[in-house]
C-alpha cells in the first residue's frame, strides 16, 4: 500500500481543523447520513470552547490506492513542544494560510522548524470567499515569508491552492473555482515523498506521542522507521541518548500486547504494520517521548526529540486560604504533585519541581497559554490550588551577561487606536519592528517586547480598543534584559471582614473600580475584590 505522511500548520483560527473536516468528508470517512460535530478533531472540550488545537491528533484518509495520514498541528508557539513532536512523524506539510491576514506569528514559527528538518511544503491560501480575501498579496507574502525562513530551492518553488475550508473546495487557478478538494488531493500524492523507510531489516521506531487508556496503560505512537512488528513480538524499549548502537544492559524489554493504526477518526486493530506507517503500540509499561523501540537482538538508537526550554515559571501550591476546601475535590499536596508529574508524562515541554515545602511546586512552561491551559484543566478536573505570580525565566550570556526571553508582538487595530496602543506599550520595554497600514482603516504593528512587559497586557488591550484589536504573539529569542519595568499604577479594593458579597454593597462600590467579584460570592478578611 502507498503512504504519504502530512502535517499541517496554521495559524490559530485559519480553518485548519475545518479543513480536515473537509477532507475527511470527501474522502468517505463518514457515512451519508452520519451526523458529524464541526472541527471533529478537536475534542478536548477546551479546544472547542476556545477555537485553539492544543494536543497534535493523528487521522487518515484513503484517495485512491493511497492511504494519506494526516497530523493536525497546534498552530499556538506555546505548544511547540507538540509541533516538534509530530514533524518527525511526516514528510511534508500543508501550509495554511488565511487570505485576509497572510501568514502570522505561529505560522513562521512552526513553518520554520518543518522547513529546517527538510519537509516538502504545499501552500494553501485559506477562506478565498472572505469579503475581503487578498489572495495574491498573500500569495507574495508567503513567498517572502519562506525566503526569510532560509527555504531550500526545492522547497520555494512549492505549488500553491486556493482554498475554502468552509466550502470544501480547492483550485490551482484563481480564476477557475473549485467545487471539491480533488486539486487538493491530487496535489499531495503528487508533491509529498513516500516514508523513507526500510521494509527489510530488523524493527526500530521513534515514540513521538503518547496516548493512555485504563485498559491496555500507557500507548506509545509513532511512525515505524525500519523493518516490520507483530503482535506478539518481543522489542527493546532503549532510553533517550545520543543515536547509535546501545549496550546490552541499557534497555527494557517488553512485548507488543496490541498494534493500531489510524483509519479515519478510529483505531483500527492490526495483527502486523510495516516500515512507513504511523502506528499505536500498546504493552510498553515504560514507554516515554523520544525512547526508541527496536528489535532486542539489534540494539540501535535513533536520535531523539529536541524541544525548546520553558521560558516563564509559576509556583503552584496548596489552597490555604480560608475559602480553602469549598470547591475541589483534590486539595493535598500529595494528590497535586502526582497530577503534576503525571502531566510530564506527555507535556514534553513542561518543567515541574519539587521546591522547599512540600506543598508548593513550580511549574515552567513555554508561555502564559500553555501554563494557563495546564491550570484551566486541573481546576475542571477538581484540583483546587493557588498559583504565584508568573515570572520570567532569565538565562546567562556567553559573558556572563544577564539575557531575557523576548517576544514578538503582532497587533492588528483601527488607525484610532494606534496612540494608546502605543503609549500603553512604552512603559513595557517594547520595540516598534515595523508598522503597515493595508488600508480599511486597519494598522499593523509589529514589536519586539519583554516577556514579562507582556504579562496582563492582553485584558488591558481589548480594553483600551474597545474589543475591535486583534494580538497575537510567540517566543523570538533570549536578548539582553531590558531594565526594571513600572510596577502596578493602580490600587486596590480590599474586603473588611468575613461574610458574603451583596449587590448594594457592589452598587455603591462599582464606580470606583473594576470588580473581581459578583453578589453571592464568599469573601475573607484582607482578599482583593477589586482594582
Amino acid at each position: 500500500m502507498k503512504i504519504r505522511n502530512i502535517a499541517i500548520i496554521a495559524h490559530v483560527d485559519h480553518g485548519k481543523t475545518t479543513l480536515v473536516d473537509q477532507m475527511l468528508r470527501q474522502a468517505g470517512v463518514f457515512r451519508a447520513n452520519q451526523q458529524v460535530a464541526e472541527r471533529v478533531m478537536d475534542s478536548n472540550p477546551l479546544e472547542r470552547e476556545r477555537g485553539i488545537t492544543i494536543l497534535a491528533k493523528n487521522t487518515s484518509v484513503r484517495w485512491g490506492d493511497t492511504k494519506i495520514n494526516i497530523v493536525d498541528t497546534p498552530g499556538h508557539a506555546d505548544f511547540g513542544g507538540e509541533v516538534e513532536r509530530i514533524l518527525r512523524m511526516v514528510n511534508g506539510f500543508l501550509l495554511l494560510v488565511d487570505a485576509a491576514e497572510g501568514p502570522m506569528p505561529q505560522t513562521r514559527f512552526v513553518a520554520g522548524k518543518a522547513l529546517a528538518l527538510g519537509l516538502k511544503p504545499i501552500v494553501l491560501v485559506n477562506k478565498i470567499d472572505r469579503p475581503d480575501a487578498e489572495p495574491l498579496r498573500v500569495h507574495d507574502e508567503v513567498l517572502e515569508l519562506l525566503m526569510d525562513l532560509e527555504a531550500t530551492p526545492e522547497q520555494f518553488n512549492c505549488p500553491f491552492l486556493y482554498t475554502s475550508s468552509r466550502l470544501g473546495t480547492a483550485t490551482l487557478e484563481l480564476d477557475e473555482p473549485g467545487t471539491d478538494l480533488k486539486a487538493l488531493f491530487e496535489t499531495i500524492l503528487g508533491t509529498i515523498p513516500p516514508p523513507q523507510a526500510t521494509q527489510t531489516g530488523p524493527f526500530q521506531m521513534l515514540i513521538s506521542t503518547l496516548d493512555y487508556s485504563s485498559y491496555l496503560g500507557r500507548i506509545g505512537i509513532g511512525r515505524i522507521e525500519r523493518g516490520q512488528v507483530h503482535v506478539g513480538d518481543t522489542v527493546a524499549l532503549l532510553p533517550i541518548g545520543e543515536p547509535g548502537p546501545v549496550g546490552d544492559g541499557a534497555f527494557e524489554q517488553a512485548k507488543i500486547v496490541k498494534l493500531f493504526a489510524f483509519e479515519g477518526l478510529e483505531r483500527a486493530e492490526l495483527e502486523t504494520a510495516a516500515a512507513g506507517e504511523i502506528v499505536a503500540v500498546a504493552g510498553l509499561a515504560g514507554v516515554e517521548i523520544g525512547k526508541t523501540v527496536t528489535a532486542p537482538d539489534h540494539l540501535d538508537r535513533l536520535a531523539g526529540i529536541a524541544v525548546e526550554e520553558p521560558t516563564i515559571s509559576v509556583d503552584m501550591l496548596v489552597n490555604n486560604s480560608p475559602l480553602a476546601g469549598r470547591e475541589g475535590k483534590f486539595v493535598t499536596g500529595r494528590q497535586l504533585r502526582e497530577r503534576l508529574y503525571r502531566e510530564l508524562e506527555r507535556n514534553v515541554a513542561l518543567r515541574v519541581e519539587d521546591t522547599d515545602t512540600p506543598y508548593a511546586f513550580t511549574v515552567s512552561g513555554r508561555g502564559e497559554l500553555h501554563l494557563g491551559i495546564l491550570m484551566e484543566t486541573m481546576r475542571r478536573e477538581g484540583y483546587e490550588f493557588q498559583v504565584s505570580r508568573p515570572r520570567i525565566i532569565p538565562r546567562e550570556g556567553p559573558n556572563g551577561e544577564r539575557l531575557e526571553p523576548y517576544e514578538e508582538l503582532m497587533i492588528d487595530c483601527p488607525e484610532g487606536y494606534v496612540g494608546v496602543v502605543m503609549e500603553k506599550l512604552g512603559p513595557r520595554r517594547a520595540t516598534m519592528l515595523d508598522m503597515k497600514n493595508p488600508g480599511l482603516g486597519m494598522v499593523r504593528m509589529r514589536f519586539k517586547i519583554p516577556a514579562r512587559g507582556l504579562l496582563g497586557y492582553r485584558s488591558e488591550f481589548l480594553t483600551d480598543t474597545r474589543g475591535t484589536g486583534i494580538i497575537h504573539h510567540r517566543f523570538f529569542e533570549y536578548d539582553l534584559w531590558a531594565g526594571p519595568l513600572s510596577g502596578r499604577n493602580r490600587g486596590v479594593m480590599v474586603a473588611d471582614r468575613e461574610g458574603v458579597v451583596v449587590a448594594y454593597a457592589l452598587f455603591n462600590l462599582q464606580e470606583r473600580g473594576t470588580m473581581f467579584v459578583q453578589p453571592g460570592d464568599p469573601v475573607y478578611e484582607g482578599m482583593i475584590i477589586a482594582e
